[in-house]
């Protein structure tokens, strides 16, 4: 019960790794609430989540909605001691968030960068007059910016963006009020995420397979394995720990396949 009485808000937690990290919340002791724009997913969340989180549909890239969310938390919990911004990713089907950089227009770009990085900056500032000194804000972000995947221009640059975020604020908000901002850096999930984007399921299982292989554990990650991650950044334990980027994607940025390895015996033959 690392988390007991602790009060919580996870943008984007009606599915997937938002929702994984309010579950693993409230196996924690914690409390508060999900935000989300599917009505249809939140009330199934919520139905799971229930008494301890309470869920309320909100566009997070609106700023109007956010501010009514934020006065419908204070009337619930007064203050929050946790802030998960998780809420980005996919997008509508009709805008390129997968796309060449040749073929990417105006409108899809504003439309990634509102979601996966704007929204994420005003959400933290509408949240701090409701946040606890030494609260803890825990960002979602990918190795897609740690990683030159091709066709992700935008939105990896978002989320270089948004662990570029975690070090200005850490700066900024742990000397006056205590507040630590910490980042985490999925690689490849099992959540819908990918299916909202329109892709035809037989492409998609050639894609998963595809990421698959990329992955020296050689399968991909479960929901809950962020949520365990979020559990520690916003315990306690991780007290000594600011401006971090943890990086949870079963070994992709830091160790190399062993198919890609050349053993030195071998290169010093080619060499030598």
């Amino acid at each position: 019960m690392k988390l007991l009485n602790k009060i919580a808000l996870i943008t984007g937690g009606n599915s997937g790794i938002g929702y994984a990290i309010a579950e693993q919340f409230k196996i924690a002791g914690a409390k508060g609430m999900i935000i989300g724009r599917n009505l249809n997913s939140l009330s199934a969340a919520q139905s799971k989540l229930s008494p301890d989180f309470k869920a309320y549909q909100c566009d997070v890239t609106k700023a109007d909605e956010v501010e009514k969310f934020y006065l419908t938390l204070a009337n619930n919990f007064g203050t929050i001691d946790i802030l998960v911004l998780n809420a980005g990713g996919a997008i509508d089907p009709k805008y390129m968030s997968v796309g060449s950089f040749e073929r990417m227009d105006e409108t899809s770009f504003n439309k990634i960068v509102d979601l996966n990085f704007k929204s994420v900056f005003f959400n933290i500032q509408m949240a701090l007059p409701y946040l606890n000194n030494g609260a803890s804000i825990i960002l979602i972000s990918s190795i897609a910016h740690r990683k030159g995947f091709e066709n992700l221009s935008v939105y990896s640059a978002c989320k270089a963006a948004v662990r570029s975020l975690a070090k200005t604020l850490s700066a900024e908000l742990l000397p006056e009020r205590g507040i630590r901002v910490n980042v985490i850096s999925p690689g490849t999930i099992d959540t819908p995420a990918m299916s909202r984007m329109g892709i035809p399921e037989n492409h998609l299982k050639r894609i998963m397979d595809w990421y698959t292989s990329l992955i020296p554990l050689k399968r991909i990650g479960k929901p809950e394995e962020i949520g365990t991650v979020a559990v520690f950044l916003a315990s306690s334990d991780s007290s000594f720990i600011v401006g971090e980027d943890i990086i949870v994607d079963g070994g992709v940025v830091n160790v190399t396949p062993q198919k890609e390895y050349t053993p030195l015996n071998q290169r010093n033959k080619i060499i030598y």
